[in-house]
């Protein structure tokens, strides 16, 4: 009864308030209803794997990683996303709307059985026909593929606005890059993009004159190369630094100095200068040749819990501290490979393995989360980590104050519901009960109900 009860009574007080204590009040609310056991359920929440249809190891590697990412899962288990559909291609939401009802079946299903991707499949390949078939293909580009279409049917600009060229060499850089982030944001604005994209700062300076030009760029992941060491091991830091050193371009590379009017010689590297909510690492692995593509398996070790980012940062950055919470890993070799994830549940702070329709009910150990075939790392930013301890310690720590709100709103429920159900042509309370259980629906005259609202 309190699992069934308290997920509506959340979803319920979500959109009237507007004080950031009750919106983490109903979050908390939120998460621990999902770790409680679910009437009829023989496995927690989020805990189902999903059916490969041939081949399709990757999409099902990349949803479940995205299922199991906090905001995004909240986002379309309270439909939120509803809200944000974009005017202008609302018959042509279809992505989001499978999207979405897919997370949905996967943290409300009270069955342990593989849930069917197809109707999924059916609206990417719409969108992306490279998807079209039972290829196999490669996990990071359809994740990049799938954002993309996620982010284009909730984009909260309806009509992109055509963005006059601006002089901002006068700018400071810090300047620039605000300038240039906003200029994004006037086109690109969506739920996706407050969750998955950063800012990338690309400097490149002349070896005669010494003058550095800058340009910011947005990312949605950032791929590195895999660093080479005598040992066969390297670091996560390792491949950052590789990906960030400073290179120099030189020969038939020389690009034109803007104050020299000549190709110069000049040295360029890349800084973050804005970091996301959800950082996303895509290790180099494969690379290709005239002959053919190879795959590396190097051991890249990475932090599961604080991967400081700050060395890489544009500015002093206090907030480029990040937790892994997902993982999709590629066994195997160009010729023939599989996909699977590992994801740490946001509900009950574990970490699982999902293998297609297979998944193991028992929690792995977090050593064995680090593989060489660690392949698409997914890092939450630190400061917005969710977790079942912190919910339950918003939970605790707000409960006496909205306690008050407890009484108050259920009766204004029960007199909406009253009343409307006395309206001609509105189903009587069985349906509702049998829903909700016993519920003291108190008849309220219009008058009164108008007067409350």
């Amino acid at each position: 009864k309190w699992s069934a009860w308290i997920q509506p009574l959340a979803v319920v007080y979500w959109p009237y308030t507007t004080n950031p204590r009750g919106k983490d009040f109903c979050c908390a609310l939120t998460r621990v209803s999902l770790s409680l056991p679910q009437k009829n359920s023989k496995s927690p929440q989020g805990l189902v794997g999903l059916r490969n249809l041939g081949n399709t190891c990757f999409m099902n590697s990349i949803l479940q990683c995205l299922s199991n990412t906090p905001d995004l899962r909240d986002y379309c288990l309270r439909n939120t996303h509803r809200t944000d559909l974009n005017n202008n291609c609302r018959a042509k939401a279809a992505l989001m709307e499978e999207f979405a009802k897919l997370t949905q079946t996967l943290w409300t299903s009270v069955s342990s059985e593989a849930i069917s991707p197809s109707d999924f499949k059916t609206q990417i390949q719409r969108y992306a026909p490279k998807f079209v078939g039972y290829n196999q293909q490669d996990a990071q580009e359809f994740l990049r593929f799938l954002l993309d279409g996620l982010h284009n049917e909730v984009n909260r600009v309806t009509v992109r606005p055509r963005l006059p060229a601006e002089d901002i060499d006068h700018l400071s850089d810090n300047e620039k890059g605000k300038k240039m982030w906003n200029k994004y944001l006037e086109r690109e604005d969506s739920k996706v993009v407050d969750l998955f994209v950063g800012q990338l700062k690309s400097s490149l300076t002349c070896s005669e004159c010494g003058y550095c030009s800058t340009v910011f760029d947005p990312f949605w992941d950032l791929s590195l190369p895999i660093a080479k060491k005598g040992s066969g091991e390297v670091s996560l830091t390792d491949c950052m630094r590789f990906f960030t050193k400073e290179d120099v371009l030189d020969g038939d590379e020389k690009p034109t100095c803007c104050r020299c009017k000549a190709r110069r010689k000049c040295t360029k590297k890349f800084t973050i200068q804005k970091f996301p909510q959800i950082l996303v690492l895509h290790l180099k692995r494969f690379s290709e040749n005239r002959v053919r593509t190879s795959k590396l398996s190097t051991y890249v070790n990475f932090p599961l819990k604080e991967l400081d980012m700050r060395e890489f940062a544009s500015e002093n950055s206090m907030n480029a501290v990040y937790n892994l919470y997902a993982v999709s890993n590629h066994s195997g070799n160009t010729l023939g490979g599989h996909y699977t994830a590992y994801c740490r549940n946001p509900a009950l702070g574990e970490w699982y393995s999902y293998n297609d329709s297979r998944y193991v009910m028992t929690p792995m150990s977090s050593s064995q989360v680090r593989s060489s075939d660690a392949y698409v790392l997914f890092y939450e930013l630190a400061s917005s980590s969710h977790s079942l301890v912190k919910g339950l310690n918003i939970t605790w720590n707000y409960f006496k104050q909205y306690l008050t709100w407890v009484p108050i709103l259920f009766e204004t429920l029960s007199n909406t519901l009253s009343f409307c159900l006395s309206l001609p042509g509105v189903p009587g309370l069985q349906g509702l009960q049998s829903t909700f259980g016993t519920f003291p629906f108190v008849p309220l005259q219009q008058e009164s109900l108008i007067k409350h609202s």
